[in-house]
């Protein structure tokens, strides 16, 4: 039974440097990784795709015969790859005999992940006839905690993307290692992270006076949703962290099974163990450091590039 991550987020959100960090660190403990590119736009990736669907289809040769843009050239790639699931299937088959661990990495476009089918179908494929045990790993860039009417647009579309995937949904807030650079949070991180309550961060909406006015009916009405779900958290994550990676991953395992799959016979963290792994610091223990290092401390910023992440 294959484990692996359905890894997405809108673009600059760190989707493939996440992949790249979280499949060298998985290597490092002993676990043998498969990174399955499913953007087609994604051209210069700093990993080695196991699998890349522009092997299947090419966007620039889609968007010159169909007359189409970006956006559209995205969709019509994804609906090509799931009329052509066999293909997909066809170059799994080989590293699923591997035992790997899938990283599917994922467009950035967000109508494909909260409203289109043709992600979905791929999915529900891969998790029905294949039996994939996948867990949804969405990212959203922590920079946007520091301006209050995206951060509802963020928490907004987290929602979305839980309910239209249906999948286990872990929520992360990447690039905190960045976030300072921004400016200063109105709340302390432990608000942003549980995102319960959002009438507290519409009474910051002061940057955009007239803006904020016009539509203080409407982003109530949102939080109210968000808050009656009830369903929306994040992790916080710093990929060249190691406590912080490690964090994650061990919420990913739970939600995907692969912490439990030891129980058949064999522990899956041989080599985790060996390095510490199970002593890992609670929860609220690395909130606290995140908030220490990252929101308070001064911390050297990291260049990256915008068009990998």
């Amino acid at each position: 039974m294959p484990f692996g991550q359905l890894v997405i987020g809108p673009p600059g959100s760190g989707k493939t440097t996440y992949c790249n960090g979280v499949q060298q660190y998985m290597e490092l403990t002993g676990r043998k990784v498969a990174i399955v590119n499913l953007d087609p736009a994604n051209d210069a990736v700093p990993y080695a795709a196991a699998v890349d669907v522009s092997e299947l289809v090419d966007l620039e040769s889609v968007q010159e015969q169909m007359q189409l843009g970006p956006n559209g050239g995205l969709v019509y790639c994804i609906d090509f790859l799931l009329k052509n699931i066999d293909w997909l299937g066809t170059k799994l088959k080989p590293l699923e005999k591997e035992d790997c661990y899938f990283l599917f990495d994922c467009p950035g476009q967000v109508e494909l992940f909260t409203l289109h089918e043709s992600l979905r179908g791929i999915v529900r494929h891969l998790t029905g006839k294949s039996h994939y045990r996948l867990a949804a790993v969405h990212l959203v860039d922590a920079h946007l905690c520091s301006d209050p009417h995206k951060y509802i647009s963020a928490v907004l579309l987290s929602l979305s993307a839980m309910l239209h995937l249906e999948l286990p949904h872990v929520n992360v807030l990447s690039k905190m290692d960045l976030i300072k650079q921004y400016g200063d949070l109105a709340f302390q991180l432990d608000y942003y992270l549980e995102a319960q309550d959002l009438s507290m961060v519409l009474q910051t909406m002061t940057g955009n006076a007239a803006f904020s006015e016009r539509f203080k009916s409407l982003s109530s009405a949102i939080s109210e949703v968000v808050d009656e779900f009830g369903l929306v958290g994040f992790t916080p994550l710093a990929i060249e962290d190691k406590e912080s990676v490690s964090n994650l991953i061990n919420i990913v395992d739970k939600a995907n099974g692969f912490l439990y799959s030891g129980t058949m016979g064999r522990s899956p963290y041989p080599a985790e163990l060996k390095l510490g792994a199970q002593t890992l610091a609670s929860g609220q223990d690395l909130r606290r450091a995140h908030q220490e290092k990252y929101v308070e401390g001064d911390v050297e910023e990291r260049h990256t590039r915008e068009d990998e992440i």
